[in-house]
């Protein structure tokens, strides 16, 4: 069985694109081996800035012969449609075999379709791969037709059998034509040179000084940065991302520290991270204390002076950029210090957020009043949440967060520090954007928590009111993203919220503009009413999501939303916590089953006799043992499990009702329910009620599966 080896070679293939070109190669050609009758063994590929690599292990030497059976016309039938079917089936008249059926005489074809080499099949799907293949962006170059990321230079692609000899697989496509040699690095081994096999071209390569797995690049690059900033004392700040983007830029990775102009020390450590990130793709190092003093580069080349000559250019660009970052932080420093950020808060009247939701200094308006709504249910004051909120994006008009936007909050505390705010005001300035995503810290402290909400309920709302909400995967506005940070903040906080009243006042602030809009809908009392029950049924479905991660049922989250104070998260975590517990127990099980027939039983009844059996059961009227236990039960236990949902204490109400499994298990036992004698059939059915309205009290049970 022979292995199959093939390479695409290419210019340079950008980082970000790379992981998913080698995913992508793997799945279209091995997909279309294996619907062309060609298995394999394992399969795995890689990518380099300059090229993408496939390696297939044990792969059929020819697609199986393949036998089909084909049912035809009926005997007697018109000549016209029997030569058609032959046609259509690939054979002679003379092939056909006529077989008897329940419907009479047919004809049948079998159809053989013999296999064919591993090679002729290989070619067709690379060239399908090629011709085809999804990147993002392509490119067309010279007289060809052939689209690829960059111009692609040769194709490799050999097979080699199990006693070392290769076959080039017979391939051309626009103009370039598979064979079986390679390029080694583009400066330190351009010479081309044969490969027989998977693990000689892998040997050859490294011998070339290429790397070709990725992940073999970014350990040695983590590995040597690492072992170098720990010989200097200091230690890299780790950036998963950049080092995947780094591994990507390079083909033999070379690592070299160099050193940050002492000019530039005294910038805050995430402007020169971040400046170093995004303009040079360096990795920071910093000493003891977290300052920030050198770089880590990676080059793609060894030198004789082993770096110097690139650090020192790379010392000279890095100084360049960070002569303007420390003219913006300066210019920045000034304007907090002197004006108290005034001048960028009134910067915001002129910066659109939403072509229809008005301006940021508009949204911050509302923030601010909604900020001061919330604040005493968190446990803010009302009066610094609204001053807090009013400054908390007024960084977006300094120069430090234009150049570099993902600094957006982490400046703006730098500066209300420096314009003379307390320090728990200044944090909300970072921490009202939290949380960035599902696993970022939400805000804790009670004036971020008030400034964060408002921030998001804002956003949602404003959507919401112009009808612009996610659809399918597409959420330009990352609503979906602010509906879970408003579940997480209440959760983690414990918050106690009644959200509806919180979205009607949100949603309030955006009547008066859209009625100013030339396409203004028409804002009644029934359209917020309607918006809001949308609004909070998408907060519902964020929560289920959220609570299914948890590994809670769907079905036992619906009943809990199901019952009053729904727009309470924190009361619907906590009662569908408690039921989930309850229902994993013998007891829960057993006492929903019992539920379950209690109302079933009762939704016939009433379907058939048209009234309602809810009231008036009366234990005069038991004639069995097990029948009066199960007054007594519902009588003694029933309002001590009420008054506990009342206090919220779900675990004592779910204690209650699992004393209520033992008398109702020996009802169904003991007692007939519809019997002939119409007054105990009614007073039956009407304890089956109380059944029913006292097992309702924690949550709808008729939601639950099962």
């Amino acid at each position: 069985m022979p292995d199959l080896l093939i390479e695409l070679f290419s210019e340079e293939i950008p980082a970000r694109m790379q992981a998913r070109a080698a995913k992508d190669l793997k799945e279209l050609m091995t997909g279309g081996l294996v619907d062309a009758g060609l298995t394999y063994r394992s399969a795995g590929a890689f990518a380099t800035p300059r090229r993408l690599t496939l390696n297939v292990e044990a792969l059929l030497g020819e697609s199986p012969t393949v036998r089909e059976e084909r049912k035809g016309p009926k005997v007697g039938a018109p000549e016209k449609a029997i030569e058609g079917f032959c046609r259509g089936a690939g054979i002679a008249r003379d092939d056909l075999e006529e077989r008897e059926t329940p419907k009479g005489a047919v004809y049948f074809a079998t159809i053989t379709k013999p296999g064919r080499p591993a090679a002729e099949i290989v070619a067709e799907v690379l060239d399908a791969t090629i011709r085809n293949f999804p990147w993002a962006k392509s490119m067309r170059w010279g007289a060809g037709s052939l689209r690829w990321v960059r111009p692609l230079h040769s194709i490799l692609c050999i097979l080699t059998d199990d006693a070392g000899d290769t076959e080039v697989v017979p391939l051309e496509i626009d103009g370039i034509t598979a064979g079986n040699m390679t390029f080694g690095h583009r400066f330190l081994a351009p010479a081309r040179f044969a490969v027989s096999s998977f693990d000689d071209y892998a040997a050859k390569l490294k011998s070339a000084k290429v790397m070709l797995d990725p992940e073999e690049r970014a350990e040695h690059i983590w590995h040597d940065a690492t072992n170098q900033a720990f010989a200097a004392g200091l230690e890299v700040v780790d950036d998963r991302g950049l080092l995947s983007e780094v591994a990507g830029l390079v083909e033999w990775p070379v690592v070299l520290m160099g050193e940050i102009g002492a000019e530039f020390l005294e910038l805050p450590p995430e402007v020169l991270q971040t400046s170093m990130k995004e303009h040079q793709k360096f990795f920071s190092v910093r000493d003891k204390t977290g300052k920030i003093t050198r770089f880590i580069t990676v080059a793609n080349t060894e030198t004789a002076d082993h770096g110097a000559t690139i650090l020192a250019g790379n010392q000279k660009v890095l100084a360049a950029r960070l002569s303007d970052a420390k003219f913006f932080w300066t210019n920045d420093l000034r304007i907090a210090q002197e004006q108290k950020l005034v001048p960028w808060q009134q910067a915001l009247a002129s910066v659109t957020f939403q072509n229809k939701l008005g301006s940021q200094a508009a949204r911050i308006d509302r923030i601010a009043a909604l900020s001061r709504e919330i604040a005493p249910s968190v446990g803010a004051d009302p009066d610094k949440a609204e001053s807090a909120a009013r400054i908390a994006k007024a960084d977006l008009s300094s120069e430090m967060v234009y150049e570099f936007p993902e600094l957006q909050g982490l400046m703006g505390r730098y500066y209300a520090k420096a314009a003379g705010f307390d320090a728990d005001v200044a944090a909300v300035a970072e921490e009202h954007y939290r949380p960035l995503g599902p696993s970022d810290a939400v805000p804790e402290a009670p004036l971020s928590v008030a400034v964060a909400l408002a921030d998001k309920l804002d956003l949602l709302t404003g959507f919401w009111a112009i009808d612009e909400k996610p659809t399918g995967s597409k959420d330009p506005f990352a609503l979906r993203r602010a509906a879970l940070g408003v579940i997480r903040m209440v959760l983690v906080n414990g918050l106690r919220l009644s959200l509806i009243p919180l979205l009607g006042a949100s949603l309030r602030q955006h009547v008066e503009a859209l009625a100013l809009r030339d396409d203004a809908v028409e804002v009644s009392d029934t359209w917020q009413a309607e918006v809001t029950e949308s609004l909070l049924a998408f907060l519902h479905d964020r929560l289920k999501v959220h609570l299914r991660d948890e590994g809670l049922r769907h079905d036992v989250i619906d009943a809990c939303l199901a019952m009053g104070g729904s727009d309470d998260l924190a009361l619907v975590v906590a009662r569908t916590r408690a039921l989930a517990g309850f229902l994993g127990t013998d007891d829960g099980e057993n006492l929903l089953q019992g539920f379950k027939r209690a109302n079933n039983i009762l939704s016939q009844a009433e379907e058939s006799d048209g009234v309602e059996y809810s009231y008036g059961a009366d234990p005069k009227f038991a004639k069995d043992a097990a029948e009066v236990a199960l007054f007594d039960a519902l009588e003694t236990r029933g309002p001590a499990i009420a008054e506990a949902v009342r206090q919220e204490d779900f675990a004592a109400a779910m204690q209650g009702m699992a004393t209520l499994r033992a008398p109702i298990d020996a009802f169904f036992e003991a007692v007939q329910v519809n019997a002939e004698n119409a007054v105990l059939r009614r007073n039956r059915l009407n304890l089956l009620g109380q059944i029913r309205d006292v097992c309702s009290l924690v949550a709808d049970l008729t939601r639950i599966e099962g």
